[in-house]
């Protein structure tokens, strides 16, 4: 077999007699000369350019800039390179029915192939580097490569070889695609004159690449790195080193900023808004068209491409499996040979009929395919993500023109804006990504049906219509869940509500030995919310069922049907093409039901959010929109102007110190200018009813104006009105021109930012040091910020640290004060302060601070004996003014007013007098803040701990360090997971899934069996059949009559079908179910466990857990558990064992199957590795993002009206537009990771499709399986790469979701309660404690083993009946003596005996429910006051009014509706702190038990109301001894006996009288100090 070019069949091979051209063999080798001329040009400058650019790697890629036509470009290379594979394939064929081996046959095309290659790599890299004349070679190329291929196409037409040869279609398309390639080349030298012309056009990289911080490429690199997202790399490969931060995956870029969209949107929003009716709502649908139409078109495209050839797999299916015996038999018989030029030239149809060219296609339609589907999934979602921008900053910025009625009058309520941030945006977006689907997929059906009709006949459509009809039932289930959905979130919103109500009031409960009952009213609620998540597993598992059996159901009824119409079985062709295609149309009907529950519910969305864009905005008042630049310059100069003041203020602010300046002239004269003026005012908010009427008032400039008056007479409203938030019915506001530029304003409602100390406090403005801390002394906050974990720089607000009331105002006022704004407004910022902090308020800073900077300052409050500071006094009542003027002029003018607030003035001053030197209000916030930290420190220390065992990483970037993240699938969480959920079920699981699994292949390699016995039979009949078959498409035309052997084989075959279906069918609804069950009960059990076991834990857990912390547990980790785990397992176990089954399938008929199997095995381990560890850290990215958003939203709407006082708004909007496009980046790299993930397993199934195909062809020479078989296997290789990408997004999902487990089950392993104790409740008399006789032995207690004990060997003997007061300093040790008698903290020496009986013995219950206690922080539960006093449902109707009269509550009661079942709102906020305090004690005296501590009790309560109480107390437990513990000394003087605490021991025991007259004693002081 000699190798020459022109073959040596003839002499004349190489003669050139007839002319040179008309040799074909010349042309050919014409051919060669523009690919070698390539080759020899592009290597050389490709080498040198790679030898140069190793520097370059690390450049930025700022270089990545597209000529012209760059997409053309690609696609017509890749379109050639096609080519160049068919004429290779072409040539080597046409070479195999010659004598000699012809190279010039398929040699050119080789070499074409090489240089198509080169010359993509070789413009890349020209591209990259930005080099536009080394493209000259390009150019040169593509004409040679043009020329040479015309001319062969010329000779070809003379010699008459026309289309119906496969060789001159060939060449057409060659010719045509070196055309089109050299006009793109044509068009880059048009555009960038970089040769031919004399300037060359200077071109300069998109913004986006100049700027280092845009890390998102998709819309920057080329073609194929679009396609493949190659460029995620070293993103998911870098993961497995380091986790992604933010800092890693940067900006977005500017196209898909919140802002561009918002702009896009707005505009086509607003555009709509016509001359003719400017009144008419826009349409939303209409705008989000406009604004985002081309992508989705785009999209739409992709899909209709991919849905096309997603049908060319069953029909080349169909081809192999009918061709295979065509080449058995084809090889031996003689075709009729065409030949020119000496050379055969094969025909077009030939080549479909070629097995191993139809493996290759089907391989390439499977590629392109599964491209342009990724391609369709990424534009759609790119653009629901710029959609959800767009939305977010339109919402934000109608929140911030809301009208303030909308929000107080409750039209559109926090909840509401929150809905629409958090969920009506996100159906919108999810809409967007599903609805290229509504338009796709009724085209794939209609299709997909009119293909098997003209596979099988009338008999297929039975078989699409089985899967038509259950549409409607998916529907049906679709919506079903979506409502049983709504009731379980209703239900555990409720279960929450209780579960947090425990939580906070979790030291009472044991107390009271309360914590069974509440715990099973949380299991009630739970229970309810359970029966919903079983419809809801129901629901679930027949959707999955449905999906499941459908295709079983279809196949069954099409082949039965067959059977009976054609009296034969299909042949294998048919059969499997027509099973390949029901698995194609199963999934557009399944997922059609969503994507119309989806469309239905982003109606509703739109429809919502198309009402609250047209609500109702804020008036524009003449400040507002007047003159907005003058008034911005003029802001300007202002802003400049305290500047200069600043520097110079600490200074004089020493020198204050020294002196008290004197007070300056009090009557501002007519000539002083005003700061605000308001005349004939009518104010309202909203119902035409006017709040405020026929105000008139002015505010002068730079003096303290007071506005007082009784309880909702007006005084917000009225500060509201002057900042134009109140709707004005007539009248106006007049500023004075410097003033309305900002207007520093503390509302009485105080309102925080998610921030830390000191962004709340400089609230945007540049921070000073010295102003700063000014501010901080003046408000006092010192102590509490040091008190911080992290000083100023702590974070508090809604996910930060709880503040107290009084903490929080003070950081509002501090806000105000520290803003360099001319007026300044505080709402009654005395109202959660006690009496030494408002003093030190009122002197440092309204009359120190804000004064000397002569700032006009008013200030709304109830405390009138700060009325002789005023410059001026405004008083109000009913909604209108009362008076105006100096305090001077209400003392001349009206008399009786000014007595009145004298007789109020002095009874404050009494008040004043008592409070003072106590630790007060203040100091019991702090020591609450404390507890919680000093708690919190040790809870981070363990939280710390474990997430060192998390990630052992360190920040080096040597890569000797850089640890291997490995992320580990938690297998003893998981195993946790099943085992909760019985191991029954579990068994049971397992068991059914692997059994559907096997009956399911059962079917198919039945359905094989049979269809083959047909054809094996028909050959065997004599008749050459398969020649036939080759031509005339349906087999059936030409096989034997059915014989009497078929159907009888029929009659054999069909009942085991028959049965096998409706086996597989019945184990898919089981195991459906069961998976659905499973999950059930492990949700059931890891809830009630861990109910259990958080109500029981030892008050300690409470003071070291934060209580987010704990709630999270029963919030977001228990929702992952109840609805998100269940689903996740199973598609994971139902991909995984398709995959499976269908490798076992192919393997099983191809063993050659299982040596390509190794390398692919190897891929698809990697690619899975990778990608878990980066979708992890991205979605952490997606959720950590997301909080922040949400809140920014409820934040703004809560703090409204400061906002736009303080004019904020354009620093408000910046923050939300920078948080969305967080968000918004982590969310597209996450769905960019999914993408690159399907792209990479959709190629490896489309390989496993290529290699199962080519070994059934190679192994058809050896052994051979039956047609039928072959089918079988590639049917299956077909379903591996819808499953493959799913195995290993479950698998990540999986891990995640098991995180909650993980987190649950920590909390499982903590202590309980020692409940037992070790004497039985049958040996506790029933009325013990009957005396009341206490005696404390030797005492001491500690909090927990690790800590320093808090009593220290205390002695003390108490008799029966009598009164013990307990007082000493914070922190002595007064309540933990309290929470001894209730065995509530750890008793580690000494014992208490009451009555003869350690407590320490009893069981905890008992002796709990025996005694009773009133705390300091009065705690009420939401349910009626009944439910309050008396859980257990005891008591009767006299008892609890008793009890109520006792407390002073009842006449309260009784005016309530409803009296004893009267509600009670969370928390009990519908009451006064002091009555809820009362109602403690009532609660405490329904108890009658003979012993009753009081921790500090009377905190809360005014005087009078405790002198009552007191002398209550003293009658009503005259014969019970009762141990108070005392936060005001005066309150224990009449007692029996006195104890003072000092550091955890005794100080002082003794009588009252006794030891007031020891002069030096610490009681006595305390008393002095009292009085």
């Amino acid at each position: 077999m000699a190798l020459s070019f022109c073959g040596n069949d003839g002499i004349n091979a190489y003669s050139v007699t007839d002319g040179v051209l008309n040799n074909g063999c010349f042309v050919d080798a014409l051919n060669l000369v523009p690919h070698v001329f390539l080759l020899f040009i592009t290597f050389p400058i490709l080498f040198i350019g790679w030898g140069s650019q190793s520097s370059k790697v690390q450049i930025h890629h700022n270089t990545w800039l597209h000529f012209p036509g760059h997409n053309l470009r690609w696609i017509l290379t890749f379109s050639l390179l096609f080519v160049h594979v068919c004429e290779f394939a072409e040539g080597i064929v046409s070479n195999k029915m010659m004598q000699t081996n012809h190279l010039h046959l398929f040699m050119p095309a080789f070499m074409g192939f090489i240089a198509a290659t080169t010359s993509v790599v070789y413009y890349h890299n020209i591209e990259t580097s930005n080099f536009p004349k080394l493209l000259l070679v390009l150019f040169i190329y593509w004409v040679l490569a043009f020329i040479t291929k015309s001319i062969k196409l010329w000779k070809f037409a003379e010699y008459h070889i026309g289309p119906r040869h496969l060789r001159f279609c060939i060449t057409a398309l060659l010719v045509m695609l070196y055309g089109l390639l050299m006009a793109v080349e044509i068009n880059v030298i048009r555009v960038r004159k970089y040769v031919f012309f004399a300037n060359p056009q200077k071109v300069k990289p998109p913004e986006d690449l100049q700027d280092l911080g845009v890390r998102f490429l998709q819309p920057f690199v080329n073609l194929l790195s679009k396609a493949t997202y190659w460029w995620m790399n070293p993103l998911i490969m870098g993961a497995h080193k380091r986790p992604i931060e933010l800092k890693k995956i940067g900006k977005l870029p500017i196209a898909m900023r919140a802002l561009t969209n918002y702009l896009r949107l707005k505009d086509a929003y607003e555009d709509q808004r016509t001359a003719e009716d400017p009144d008419r709502a826009p349409s939303i649908w209409r705008s989000m068209y406009r604004a985002f139409g081309r992508p989705i078109l785009l999209s739409s495209t992709f899909r209709y491409l991919a849905d096309l050839l997603g049908f060319a797999g069953p029909l080349c299916i169909s081809g192999i499996v009918k061709y295979l015996k065509t080449d058995e038999d084809g090889a031996t018989q003689d075709k009729t040979k065409e030949t020119y030029f000496g050379v055969y030239f094969m025909s077009s149809s030939e080549l479909l009929q070629n097995t191993s060219v139809l493996a290759v296609l089907l391989f390439l339609a499977l590629v392109l395919q599964r491209t342009f589907l990724q391609a369709s999934y990424y534009v759609t979602i790119e653009t629901g993500i710029n959609l959800r921008g767009a939305l977010l900053a339109m919402i934000y910025n109608k929140i911030l023109r809301l009208s303030t009625s909308n929000m107080s009058m409750g039209e559109m309520t926090l909840g509401q804006i929150n809905n629409l941030v958090a969920i009506e945006t996100n159906q919108l977006m999810w809409f967007l990504f599903l609805c290229p689907n509504l338009w796709a997929m009724p085209v794939q059906i209609v299709m997909g049906v009119i293909l098997l009709y003209y596979l099988l006949g009338p008999s297929a459509l039975v078989g699409a219509s089985v899967i038509v009809l259950l549409a409607p039932v998916q529907y049906l289930i679709a919506t079903k869940l979506a409502d049983t959905q709504k009731s379980s979130l209703e239900h555990s919103t409720d279960r929450l509500k209780k579960t947090t109500e425990i939580l906070k009031g979790i030291k009472l409960l044991k107390l009271y030995a309360w914590e069974n009952i509440f715990c099973d009213s949380v299991e009630e609620t739970r229970g309810k919310e359970l029966t919903s998540l079983k419809t809801f597993a129901f629901y679930t598992s027949m959707s999955i069922f449905m999906n499941a059996a459908i295709p079983i159901a279809a196949v069954l009824a099409t082949f039965v049907m067959h059977h009976f119409l054609n009296k034969t079985g299909p042949s294998p062709s048919e059969a499997f093409a027509a099973l390949a295609l029901f698995h194609i149309l199963v999934t557009p009907l399944f997922l059609l039901s969503t994507v119309v529950r989806f469309a239905v519910k982003a109606l509703v969305s739109v429809q919502k959010l198309g009402e609250f864009l047209q609500s109702d905005e804020i008036g524009d008042d003449s400040w507002r929109n007047g003159d907005m630049s003058a008034a911005f310059e003029a802001g300007k100069k202002h802003a400049g102007v305290p500047k200069a003041i600043n520097r110079k203020q600490p200074m004089r602010y020493q020198m204050d110190n020294y002196e008290q300046p004197t007070r300056r002239q009090m009557r501002p004269t007519e000539t002083e200018d005003v700061a605000v003026k308001v005349t004939n005012g009518f104010f309202t908010w909203g119902s035409n009813l006017s709040t405020l009427s026929d105000i008139n008032i002015r505010i002068p400039t730079g003096q303290l104006t007071m506005v007082v008056g009784q309880v909702g007479c007006g005084k917000s409203s009225l500060l509201l009105a002057m900042l134009g938030e109140m709707q004005t019915i007539e009248g106006r506001v007049y500023w004075s021109n410097k003033n309305r530029y900002s207007v520093a304003y503390a509302t009485q409602k105080s309102w925080l930012l998610n921030a830390t100390v000191e962004e709340n406090i400089t609230f945007g403005s540049s921070f000073n040091k010295q102003r700063y801390k000014a501010v901080i002394d003046a408000c006092s906050l010192q102590p509490d910020i040091d008190l911080l974990p992290f000083g100023d720089q702590t974070e508090i607000g809604e996910r930060g640290i709880n503040l107290s009331g009084g903490q929080r105002q003070r950081i509002c006022v501090a806000r105000a004060l520290y803003q360099n704004t001319n007026i300044v407004f505080l709402d009654d910022p005395f109202s959660a302060l006690d009496i030494h902090l408002s003093d030190h308020l009122m002197q440092e800073g309204i009359l120190k601070f804000l004064q000397d900077d002569k700032r006009t300052v008013v200030l709304v409050t109830h405390k009138l004996q700060y009325l002789i500071h005023a410059d001026w006094i405004i008083a109000m009542k009913d909604g209108s003014v009362l008076r105006e003027g100096t305090l001077k002029d209400i003392q001349t003018h009206d008399v009786e007013l000014y007595d009145h607030w004298k007789t109020l003035m002095n009874r404050q001053d009494q008040e004043l007098e008592k409070d003072i030197q106590q630790d007060s209000q203040t100091t019991l916030e702090r020591k609450t803040l404390r507890r919680a930290f000093y708690s919190r420190e040790a809870k981070n220390q363990i939280d710390d701990e474990d997430e060192e065992e998390e990630e052992e990483e360190e920040d080096d970037d040597n890569m000797s360090t850089t640890t291997n993240r490995g992320s580990k699938i938690p297998w003893r969480v998981c195993w946790c997971y099943l085992s909760s959920g019985g191991f029954f079920m579990v068994f049971l699981m397992v068991s059914s899934k692997l059994l559907k699994h096997s009956v399911i292949v059962a079917i198919d390699y039945w359905l094989a069996i049979w269809t083959s016995s047909k054809t094996n039979q028909s050959t065997g009949a004599g008749t050459n059949a398969s020649n036939g078959t080759g031509l005339a498409h349906g087999a059936n035309a030409t096989l034997p009559p059915p014989g009497a052997v078929e159907a009888e084989q029929d009659s054999y075959y069909l009942p085991v079908f028959i049965i096998l279906c409706a086996a597989g069918i019945t184990l898919c609804l089981i195991t459906s179910l069961t998976v659905e069950f499973l999950g059930l009960s492990a949700a059931t059990n890891l809830h009630h466990n861990l109910l259990n076991k958080i109500i029981h834990a030892p008050i300690r857990f409470f003071d070291i857990t934060p209580l987010g912390q704990i709630l999270n547990r029963f919030s977001a980790d228990t929702n992952i558990i109840d609805q998100h785990i269940p689903p996740t397992l199973e598609s994971l176990t139902r991909s995984t064992l398709l995959c499976l089954s269908a490798i076992g399938v192919i393997s099983s008929i191809t063993p050659a199957f299982l040596i390509a199997l190794i390398p692919l095995a190897v891929a698809f381990y990697f690619i899975q590795k990778y990608f878990r560890v980066a979708s992890k850290d991205l979605q952490d990215l997606d959720d950590s993002t997301q909080l922040p958003l949400l809140c920014h939203f409820s934040e703004t709407a809560e703090g409204l009206t400061t906002i736009r006082a303080f004019r904020h708004e354009a620093r408000f909007k910046q923050r939300m537009l920078e948080l969305t496009d967080t968000n918004n980046t982590a969310y597209l790299f996450l769905s960019a990771a999914n993408r690159w993930l399907e792209v990479r397993t959709d190629y490896l199934g489309a390989v496993i499709v290529l290699t199962a195909a080519g070994a059934s062809i190679w192994s058809l020479h050896y052994g051979l399986p039956s047609g039928g078989l072959v089918g079988l296997g590639l049917t299956y290789a077909l379903t591996v790469t819808n499953y493959l990408n799913w195995v290993v997004r479950n698998l990540a999902d999986l891990e995640v979701q098991m995180a909650a487990v993980k987190k649950v089950n920590s909390f499982l392993g903590t202590e309980s309660e020692n409940y037992e104790g070790s004497i039985d409740t049958s040996q506790v008399p029933e009325n013990w404690p009957q005396e009341g006789e206490i005696k404390i032995q030797d005492l001491c207690v500690r909090y927990d083993p690790m800590l320093k004990p808090v009593l220290k060997h205390v002695n003390a003997y108490i008799e029966p009946g009598q009164k013990v007061g307990i007082c000493g300093r914070t922190g002595s040790g007064k309540s933990s003596l309290s929470l001894a008698f209730f065995n509530m903290v750890d008793i580690f020496e000494g014992k208490i005996v009451i009555d003869g009986i350690d407590i320490c013995k009893l069981p905890l219950q008992t002796l709990r429910s025996r005694l009773s206690i009133i705390l300091q922080d009065p705690v009420l539960f939401s349910g009626s006051i009944r439910f309050n006093l008396d859980p257990e449902r005891t008591c009767t109707d006299d008892r609890l009014w008793e009890a109520l009269e006792i407390a002073q509550l009842k006449n309260m009661v009784k005016a309530l509706p409803g009296g004893l079942d009267a509600v009670v709102t969370e928390g009990g906020e519908n009451f006064s702190v002091g009555q809820r305090q009362l109602f403690c004690l009532a609660r405490a005296f329904v108890r009658k038990s003979s012993i009753l501590i009081m921790d500090e009790a009377t905190a809360s309560i005014d005087m009078a109301t405790e002198n009552i109480l007191q002398k209550v107390v003293m009658t009503a437990f005259a014969d019970r001894t009762v141990v108070t513990i005392a936060h005001r000394v005066h309150t224990i003087l009449t007692a029996d006996l006195v104890i003072v605490m000092k550091r955890g021991n005794i100080l002082e025991y003794d009588k009252p009288e006794t030891l007031l007259e020891q002069e030096d004693g610490m009681f006595a002081s305390f008393v002095k100090a009292d009085m």
